[in-house]
């Protein structure tokens, strides 16, 4: 297998009448998919007819964008997902290095599109739908891909403010999506509910794994992650069996008893990733539902969306640390000391990816490519590529791997080195918190703590505090407020926290 539209025709063939991806509004079946999809890569290539070219589609999340995106595929070139909620600045940003050759974008959109620079040609929608298929084009620009042809590129957040297009393969999607299936038997009976926006990675597993497999893939409206009745009421009835979500929806669900009121017979498997996993929040949903199987994946878009993963095969203290685990099958790590040696157990190192799920690079920036992507140092006998993730990890006596934090998210303070992550472990599971983020005041060598829950004196937090943690990692600041802020990927919104906190 060369190409990820193989695994909609397969399926188109096997599944043609079943419904593969829904929204509130719409659903489409597998031959729907297929014919809508091919359609639209015969719309682009009459217009612009270009080989492994960027195209950026600028849509809602619904359907309609996962037809635009496989179009794009089938028009031989790789597609960029641009939110429709996402501000002018940011996309001219990102389309000042992307350079798209045309963007994808409906009525609805059309007049934003219009203004913004370097977008390429303008693709509507609607027009591209009513295209006549050229099944004998589309075979040709088949018969010249390759499986490290780039499938798409998802911008993250670069620490220099500019963005970072991440750049994915059909191989590595393959790869990717077969550890995927076989390690959490995803099959045409599964049924995802998807949270988290097409432009994140996360997205990447159900969505791929959902074409790869026949399965059901329903789109859950934005709106419903704020009214957890609601949205477990949107699952319930959609008959979910399988989610992916951050970390911070499912504490929401957790925070505010909604399991208690909404049943889930067919939900069986809950994953997640994107963020650390609060141990307190996973105990409420484990008493709630222990016939449900749980796992703890955690990589970043650079490896294609995983690297390693945890299933949940015992109880924890609700201020453990929930590891995450081993490496996926075909995807290699290794914890990398400063000096570039294996660390021991229990000694703190980067962790390093290598594999078949390793992205291809950043794209049109060379320079930050050749900063992550390195030659591995224990190997000096022939090239190999390894990815260095920037984040900060140990193995337990297990043999697991335990998250600690970014590297930028260790700080220092009263003389001692500090992981943020390890006081938000202890103070979040405090009975009266529900969720908690610790920032640090750099110019004021001050530890803020702020957490959303039921009210306490300071004294009496710091009490609590006082039993889980030593002196110089107690917060110097402590702030309630009504609600944690999240942004659109459905996480914890940090920058923001510091941004409004800094000068506290």
């Amino acid at each position: 297998m060369k190409n990820v539209l193989e695994f909609i025709e397969n399926s188109a063939k096997n599944f043609p009448d079943k419904v593969a991806f829904s929204d509130e509004s719409n659903s489409i079946t597998y031959i729907e998919l297929l014919k809508m999809s091919k359609t639209i890569g015969t719309a682009l290539v009459k217009k612009n007819n270009t080989k492994n070219k960027p195209i950026a589609v600028f849509l809602d999340k619904t359907v309609f964008a996962l037809t635009a995106f496989f179009g794009t595929v089938y028009s031989g070139n790789f597609y960029t997902v641009i939110d429709s909620m996402m501000p002018a600045d940011r996309i001219s940003t990102i389309f000042e290095s992307l350079h798209p050759v045309a963007i994808i974008t409906d009525n609805e959109h059309l007049k934003i599109a219009e203004s913004i620079e370097n977008c390429g040609e303008i693709i509507l929608l609607e027009d591209a739908l009513r295209q006549q298929i050229d099944d004998k084009k589309l075979a040709e620009i088949r018969s010249n891909s390759i499986d490290t042809d780039p499938l798409y590129s998802l911008f993250t957040s670069g620490s220099t403010g500019v963005p970072k297009g991440t750049v994915v393969s059909h191989k590595n999607v393959i790869a990717y999506s077969e550890w995927v299936s076989e390690t959490f038997d995803i099959t045409s009976e599964t049924i995802f509910g998807s949270q988290t926006p097409f432009y994140f990675s996360m997205s990447v597993l159900d969505v791929f794994s959902t074409i790869r497999n026949g399965a059901t893939f329903h789109i859950i409206p934005k709106k419903y992650f704020s009214f957890p009745i609601k949205l477990l009421e949107y699952v319930r009835d959609r008959e979910v069996n399988t989610i992916y979500w951050v970390p911070s929806a499912l504490s929401i669900v957790a925070n505010w008893k909604a399991l208690d009121y909404v049943e889930l017979p067919k939900l069986k498997k809950v994953l997640f990733a994107g963020e650390v996993m609060p141990t307190k929040q996973l105990n409420m949903w484990i008493k709630k539902r222990p016939d449900i199987f749980y796992a703890n994946l955690y990589g970043p878009t650079e490896t294609t969306d995983i690297c390693t993963y945890y299933v949940v095969d015992r109880k924890f203290k609700d201020d453990e640390t929930l590891p995450i685990g081993k490496h996926c099958n075909n995807c290699d790590v290794m914890i990398l000391t400063e000096d570039n040696r294996l660390a021991e157990v229990g000694e703190e190192g980067e962790l390093c990816a290598r594999g078949s799920f390793l992205a291809m690079g950043y794209y049109n920036n060379p320079e930050k490519t050749k900063e992550v992507f390195v030659q591995n140092p224990l190997n000096t006998a022939y090239p190999e590529i390894i990815y260095k993730t920037g984040d900060l990890v140990k193995l337990n006596e297990k043999g697991e791997i335990i998250y600690i934090s970014r590297k930028d998210y260790q700080i220092k303070h009263m003389g001692y080195r500090i992981e943020l992550g390890e006081i938000e472990a202890a103070a979040g599971s405090i009975e009266k918190i529900k969720t908690c983020v610790c920032i640090y005041n750099e110019s004021e060598d001050k530890i803020v703590f702020i957490y959303e829950g039921s009210k306490m004196t300071d004294s009496e937090l710091m009490n609590k505090l006082s039993e889980k943690l030593p002196v110089y990692m107690r917060p110097n600041v402590i702030k309630r407020i009504k609600q944690i802020p999240y942004n659109q990927n459905g996480k914890i919104d940090r920058k923001l926290l510091k941004q409004t906190y800094k000068d506290i």
